[in-house]
C-alpha cells in the first residue's frame, strides 16, 4: 500500500450525507496526510465552503436539503478551488450538467477509496502545474496576455475580478468559462484548438471524443448574445477549433 504522507496538509471538505461512508472517507484521507471536513447536509455547504474554502470539495449529487448541483453553480462563482462530484448513475447526462456546472471532474459510486485518492491527487497535481505553465507562458507572450483588463467593443473583460461586461450589463461567467473566453479573448484572431483549451478547465489531454470545450463555448455563446446557429463572436473553425473574432462587439 502506497502510505506517503504528505508534506503539504492539503485540505478536502467532503459533502456526504451517508455518514458511515463519510466518515470512512476522510478516516483515510487523513491517513494520507490530508485535512477533511466533513458537510452531512447540502443546505448549508455552499455558504459553509466559500466561507472556508478547501483546495477540493468533494460533493455528492444526491444531497437533503440542497442537491450537488445547485451546490456547485452556486460555489462556482466565488470557489478556485477543485470540485470532484460523486454520482451514483452512470447517466451522461448527470455528468455533462456537473462539467457545465463548474465540476472539474467526477467518480461513479460505489467508491473505491484508491481510485478516488488518485483522482483528488491528480486534480492538485494539475492546479500546480497549470499555474506554473501559465506563469511562464504569460512571460513569454503577447502584451494581451498578460493585460488585466480587455476591451473590444461593448465587451469589458477583468482579469483580476473575473468580471464580464456586455455595454452596460453583467454576464455571470463561471471561473471555466471565464477563463476560456479570456484566452481566447487575449489571441483575438488567432485560432486556438481543443488540445489548447481544455487544460484550462481540468489539466486533461483532449482524448478527440470530449465534448466539454464545446459545450464551455456553447454556453459563452448565449450568455454573449452570439448566435447560437451563426456564430459571429467565437466561431468554429472546422477541424482545428476556435476563434475569437474582436471586430464583432
Amino acid at each position: 500500500m502506497d502510505w506517503t504522507p504528505l508534506t503539504v496538509k492539503e485540505s478536502i471538505t467532503l459533502v456526504e450525507d451517508d455518514e458511515k461512508m463519510a466518515l470512512l472517507m476522510k478516516n483515510y484521507f487523513s491517513g494520507f496526510g490530508y485535512r477533511v471536513d466533513v458537510i452531512n447536509s447540502g443546505e448549508n455547504a455552499a455558504r459553509e465552503i466559500i466561507d472556508n474554502p478547501p483546495d477540493v470539495v468533494i460533493l455528492d449529487l444526491m444531497l437533503p436539503g440542497q442537491d450537488g448541483l445547485s451546490i456547485c453553480r452556486a460555489i462556482r462563482e466565488k470557489y478556485v478551488g477543485k470540485i470532484l462530484i460523486l454520482t451514483a448513475t452512470g447517466d451522461d447526462m448527470d455528468q455533462v450538467a456537473a462539467l457545465e456546472m463548474g465540476a472539474d471532474d467526477f467518480v461513479n459510486k460505489p467508491i473505491k477509496p484508491r481510485v478516488l485518492l488518485a483522482r483528488v491527487r491528480m486534480l492538485l497535481r494539475r492546479c500546480v502545474s497549470a499555474g506554473q505553465q501559465a506563469d511562464k507562458q504569460a512571460e513569454a507572450e503577447e502584451p494581451a496576455v498578460n493585460a488585466k483588463l480587455l476591451e473590444y467593443g461593448s465587451l469589458y473583460l477583468n482579469r483580476s475580478l473575473q468580471r464580464c461586461k456586455l455595454g452596460d450589463s453583467e454576464v455571470s461567467l463561471t471561473s471555466s468559462e471565464f477563463a476560456i473566453l479570456w484566452h481566447l479573448a487575449s489571441h483575438a484572431e488567432q485560432v486556438l484548438s481543443r488540445e489548447q483549451l481544455l487544460p484550462l478547465l481540468s489539466g486533461l489531454e483532449y482524448d478527440g471524443l470530449s465534448r466539454i470545450i464545446d459545450n464551455k463555448i456553447a454556453q459563452l455563446r448565449k450568455k454573449l448574445n452570439d448566435n447560437a446557429s451563426r456564430p459571429k463572436g467565437i466561431i468554429t473553425v472546422r477541424n482545428k477549433g476556435y476563434l475569437f473574432v474582436p471586430d464583432y462587439w
